[in-house]
C-alpha cells in the first residue's frame, strides 16, 4: 500500500516533470520566432502543471520527512525496507525524477538567460532610440511597472 502510493507519486511527479519539460521547450520555440499567438495559455498551462507537482511534493515530503536541507535520507530509509523488486522499481522512479528535473532546470535556466539578453538587447535599443528614458518600463495600464519585470509588453506603433 505505501509502496504503491509512493511509486503512484513518483511516477506522476516525472510525468509532470517532462510535460513541464515539454511546454518550457515550446515557449522556448514561440520566443524564437516571435509567435506570440497563445503564449498566455502557455504560461497559464505551466502555472497549473507547477502547482499540481507542488502538491505531489508536498505529499512526497509527508511520505519521506527529510533531516537537513535536500537530505534523501528519509526515502532511502524507506526504500532499504522494501523487498528487493520493489526497492529496485521505486528507487529507479527515483532516479529518472532527479534526472529529468535536472534536465528541466538547465532547459529553464537556458530559457531564462536568452530571456535576459533578449531584455538587455531591448534595453540598448530603448537607451539608443530615447536617451534619457533608459530603465522605464510601463505595465499594460500605462502606469511605470517595477524595472525587475521577467516579461515585457511593448506598444506595436511608435
Amino acid at each position: 500500500m505505501e509502496f504503491d502510493r509512493c511509486r503512484d507519486i513518483l511516477l506522476r511527479e516525472g510525468e509532470l516533470v517532462r510535460m513541464i519539460g515539454g511546454l518550457q521547450s515550446t515557449i522556448h520555440n514561440a520566443i524564437v520566432s516571435r509567435d506570440w499567438t497563445d503564449f498566455e495559455e502557455h504560461f497559464d498551462a505551466l502555472d497549473g502543471l507547477g502547482k499540481e507537482l507542488a502538491a505531489l511534493e508536498g505529499e512526497r515530503e509527508r511520505l519521506f520527512p527529510k533531516g537537513d536541507a535536500g537530505d534523501p535520507s528519509g526515502f532511502y530509509a524507506f526504500a532499504a525496507r522494501l523487498p528487493e523488486g520493489e526497492r529496485k522499481e521505486i528507487t529507479e522512479a527515483y532516479r529518472k525524477l532527479k534526472v529529468e528535473t535536472l534536465r528541466v532546470k538547465a532547459a529553464g535556466e537556458t530559457l531564462m538567460g536568452y530571456i535576459a539578453g533578449a531584455r538587455a538587447t531591448m534595453a540598448g535599443f530603448f537607451e539608443a532610440a530615447f536617451p534619457g528614458r533608459s530603465g522605464q518600463t510601463y505595465s499594460r495600464g500605462g502606469g511605470r511597472a517595477a524595472g525587475d519585470m521577467r516579461s515585457m509588453v511593448l506598444n506595436q506603433r511608435f
